[in-house]
């Protein structure tokens, strides 16, 4: 079973990490696909896809990374047939956001969806969405332990020259540090 898992990863952090690896445990993922959207349609990224791609790779390093140049799901899967039914892996929020993605009916029939919900997250909420949908047997909910951490925050408190490294991958961390993306670069200093 191959497993999708996209984003604009700027910069991939803790909690993508371990939202791939719960998904490969409970859908029992043979292959799992992270897909670093070149120009995502739904926000503005400054960060240029390259850095983000590579970043990718350090962070999930033994899954296939591809720069995915499509803004919209249903685009990629349609320029993918050879992916046959794959699980394009989701948070709950985003799957919230589900109904107003470009053709959501089409997507859920060229893949199923399996959604990461954490404890506590309103059952009527993901219900809504349910109901909105033709297909709503090819979704799929498992639970994720919260991982309070987001790109935005990361990106901010790096420019500032933040120590952000126990919220990063290893790889991930040393990247950003030697090439000085998101902040100062190597060999910066303050000027009085």
């Amino acid at each position: 079973m191959i497993g999708l898992y996209g984003g604009s990863f700027d910069p991939p952090h803790r909690g993508h990490v371990a939202l791939a690896q719960r998904a490969k445990e409970e859908l029992g993922l043979e292959r799992l696909i992270v897909l670093v959207s070149a120009d995502p349609g739904h926000k503005q990224v400054e960060t240029p896809a390259e850095v983000r791609l590579e970043l990718a790779v350090a962070a999930f390093p033994n899954d296939e990374v591809l720069l995915d140049e499509h803004a919209r799901t249903v685009e990629t899967l349609r320029a993918h047939p050879q992916w046959v039914d794959p699980v394009f892996v989701i948070g709950a929020d985003q799957f919230c956001d589900f109904p107003s993605w470009q053709e959501p009916q089409e997507v859920l029939r060229l893949t199923r969806l399996a959604v990461a919900t954490r404890p506590g997250f309103p059952q009527e909420r993901l219900e809504a969405v349910l109901e909105q949908l033709e297909a709503p047997e090819r979704v799929v909910f498992f639970e994720l332990d919260p991982i309070p951490v987001s790109s935005r925050d990361l990106r901010a408190r790096l420019a500032a020259g933040a120590d952000v490294s126990a919220e990063l991958p290893a790889a991930v961390a040393e990247l950003i540090a030697r090439e000085g993306v998101y902040g100062r670069p190597p060999g910066y200093t303050e000027v009085a």
